[in-house]
């Protein structure tokens, strides 16, 4: 018996070595890839070293592919993505967690029907729509989707965390002469950190990178997002494959940060969400 449970634990031990191996590689890879030639690239050299470790890359990466104005239109696109769709998500999932109206259940099956919907079936719509606005080639044309297509995965967690929160907390706060506005803000917000958490990693990691309708939608150089960098290196008739690399380091840099910063409040607020949904 105990032979027994060695041995699946040395085999639980090998399964979770391969899947570290599978999940770190790519990123050692795309590291090691910045770093070389164009000849060592083309050369199909895929798992050797570097002959020359070319920093050049990444001054190339940061001068020439405008990665301050990328960057920051990348950050100020997603923190205002990430701010409206927590107040929003917030705030609707309380209404439909805690108070007994009619069309509460309705409200949550449209949420939910909102998770199955490709972002690219609306592209055509959404164009027409900002058009009739004047709103394409600004940021509102693309912050508008984002947040629209980030609020039903967020209310999804969200209410299913608020559903394990006792009521008697917001019944002592009413008592006290609270109103919703307060209770909301100050007592369940706070309470619902490990949840947002989870919506704010899972939104940030979705928005950073999305390249499909910021490419339709904006046309203005000065109101690109961080993907569009990678058009410097290629030109017609040739690329700069290691300055490509090295962007692509940076630009991953953030979510990388992100994710490790903020991965255990990820495990604790799905859990959670799970188990007292």
């Amino acid at each position: 018996m105990k032979d027994l449970r060695s041995l699946r634990r040395a085999g639980a031990w090998v399964v979770m070595g391969i899947l570290a191996v599978t999940q770190l590689y790519p990123l050692l890879w795309l590291v090691l890839y910045s770093f070389k030639t164009n000849s060592e690239i083309m050369s199909g050299q895929f798992f050797a070293l570097p002959k020359e470790w070319v920093w050049q890359n990444y001054v190339d990466a940061f001068t020439s592919g405008s990665y301050l104005k990328y960057i920051g239109n990348s950050i100020w696109v997603t923190g205002i993505t990430l701010l409206v769709t927590i107040v929003l998500s917030g705030m609707v999932s309380y209404a439909i967690t805690r108070f007994k109206w009619r069309y509460g259940n309705v409200v949550m099956l449209l949420f939910m029907i909102g998770i199955m919907i490709p972002i690219q079936s609306t592209l055509l719509p959404l164009m027409i729509i900002f058009k009739n606005l004047e709103l394409l080639n600004t940021h509102a044309s693309i912050i508008i989707p984002y947040v629209a297509f980030s609020i039903p995965i967020a209310v999804f967690i969200l209410s299913g965390f608020l559903r394990g929160i006792p009521a008697e907390i917001e019944e002592s706060a009413m008592i006290d002469g609270a109103n919703i506005y307060r209770i909301f803000f100050n007592i369940i917000l706070p309470v619902m950190v490990p949840p947002i958490m989870t919506v704010t990693i899972l939104t940030f990691i979705s928005i950073w990178n999305e390249y499909i309708i910021a490419a339709i939608f904006l046309s203005s150089d000065s109101l690109k997002t961080l993907p569009f960098g990678l058009n410097s290196f290629v030109g017609q008739y040739n690329a700069n494959y290691g300055a490509i690399g090295a962007y692509l380091v940076m630009g991953a840099l953030p979510v990388v940060s992100v994710y490790f910063v903020l991965s255990d409040k990820i495990t604790k607020g799905m859990v959670a969400g799970a188990v007292k949904g």
